[in-house]
C-alpha cells in the first residue's frame, strides 16, 4: 500500500488545517520560476515603456523627410521609416493601442463568454440546449474572416476616426473571443457542479445563483486565467493580421500591426520596420503562453489535491 496520503477536506471543500502538513513546499507552492518572472519582466517592462513613451521619447507621428531612411544612430537607435519616423518611438508607442485592443477584446470574451459559460455549465437543460450550439456555430465560422467583415462594414469608411476603428477592432475580436471562453468555462463549470460542496450547499437550501457565484465560480477562475492570456496573445497576432490587410489601427497611429505592414514595402532598405515589431510580438505572445501554462500547471496541482 503507498504510503502517499491525500490531503483531508473540510465541510465547505477546503483543506483541513490539521492536514496542512501534506502541502506542497512553501517554496514548491509559491515559486514562479525563472521562466514565469522573465516573462512577467517582459510584460512590466513594454507596459511601463508604453505609458512614458512620451516623456523620452520622439513624437511617433513626426514626418522629417530629411531623415527618411536613414539608419540607427545615438539619438534613433532604430533609426527612421520612410517618411523619417523614428521606428522605436512608434514601436514603443504602438505597443499601447496592441495592448489595449487585445486587452479590451478579451475581456469582452471573459465577461460575455464567462458568464454564458457558467450559466450553460451550470444549470444546463434548456440554457444549454440553447447556448451550446450556438458557441459550436461561432466556433466553425472562420475567426478571421468574421472580424475581417466586421471591420469592413463598421469601421472601413475614409472619415472613420482612429478611436472608432479601435473600438470596432475590440468589439469584433472580442465577439470572437466570446465562445472559446465560454466553453472552456462551461467544461469547466460542469466539471465543479457536481462536486460534493457543491452538492452540500444545494442541500442545506442556497439559491442557485448564489451556489453559481459563491461556491463553482472561484473554482472556475484559475482555468479561465490560464485561457485568457493564451487569448491575449492570439489577440495581438490577430491584430497584426488585420493590419496587413489594411483593417488595423488607422495610419499614422502606430500599432505593431500597422507598423509591420508599412514595413513590408521597405524590408530591404528599413529592416527594422518589420523585425522591431515582430520581435515585440513574439516575446509578448510568448510571454503571456508561458504564463498561462503556469497558471494551468497550479490549476492541476490543486487539482490534485482534491
Amino acid at each position: 500500500m503507498s504510503d502517499v496520503t491525500t490531503p483531508t477536506m473540510n465541510a465547505v471543500g477546503g483543506l483541513d488545517p490539521a492536514h496542512a502538513d501534506e502541502l506542497p513546499p512553501a517554496d514548491e507552492k509559491h515559486g514562479l520560476g525563472l521562466g514565469a518572472w522573465l516573462s512577467i519582466g517582459w510584460l512590466a517592462f513594454i507596459t511601463l515603456a508604453s505609458t512614458l513613451a512620451p516623456l523620452f521619447l520622439p513624437d511617433p507621428e513626426a514626418v522629417n523627410p530629411l531623415l527618411s531612411r536613414n539608419g540607427p544612430s545615438g539619438s534613433a537607435w532604430l533609426g527612421y521609416d520612410a517618411t523619417g519616423r523614428d521606428i522605436l518611438s512608434r514601436v514603443i508607442n504602438g505597443s499601447k493601442w496592441t495592448l489595449l485592443i487585445a486587452l479590451g477584446a478579451v475581456l469582452i470574451g471573459v465577461v460575455v463568454g464567462g458568464f454564458l459559460g457558467l450559466v450553460s455549465g451550470y444549470f444546463r437543460g434548456g440554457f444549454d440546449a440553447v447556448l451550446s450550439p450556438s458557441f459550436n456555430i461561432m466556433l466553425a465560422f472562420p475567426q478571421l474572416v468574421l472580424a475581417l467583415l466586421l471591420v469592413s462594414v463598421f469601421a472601413n469608411g475614409a472619415d472613420d476616426s482612429v478611436a472608432k476603428r479601435i473600438f470596432v477592432l475590440i468589439v469584433a475580436l472580442g465577439i470572437i473571443a466570446i465562445p472559446l471562453l465560454a466553453r472552456i468555462t462551461r467544461a469547466n463549470t460542469m466539471a465543479w457542479a457536481d462536486r460534493d460542496f457543491v452538492m452540500a450547499a444545494k442541500a442545506m437550501g442556497a439559491k442557485p445563483w448564489r451556489v453559481l457565484f459563491r461556491d463553482v465560480l472561484p473554482n472556475v477562475v484559475p482555468a479561465m486565467m490560464a485561457i485568457t492570456l493564451l487569448a491575449v496573445g492570439v489577440a495581438v497576432v490577430a491584430e497584426a493580421g488585420l493590419a496587413f490587410l489594411s483593417l488595423g489601427v488607422k495610419l499614422p497611429t502606430p500599432s505593431w500591426g500597422n507598423i509591420m505592414a508599412e514595413g513590408k514595402l521597405e524590408l530591404r532598405r528599413v529592416p527594422m520596420m518589420v523585425i522591431a515589431p515582430t520581435i515585440c510580438i513574439f516575446f509578448t505572445v510568448m510571454s503571456l503562453n508561458f504564463l498561462g501554462d503556469v497558471i494551468q500547471k497550479r490549476f492541476n496541482v490543486r487539482e490534485s489535491l482534491l
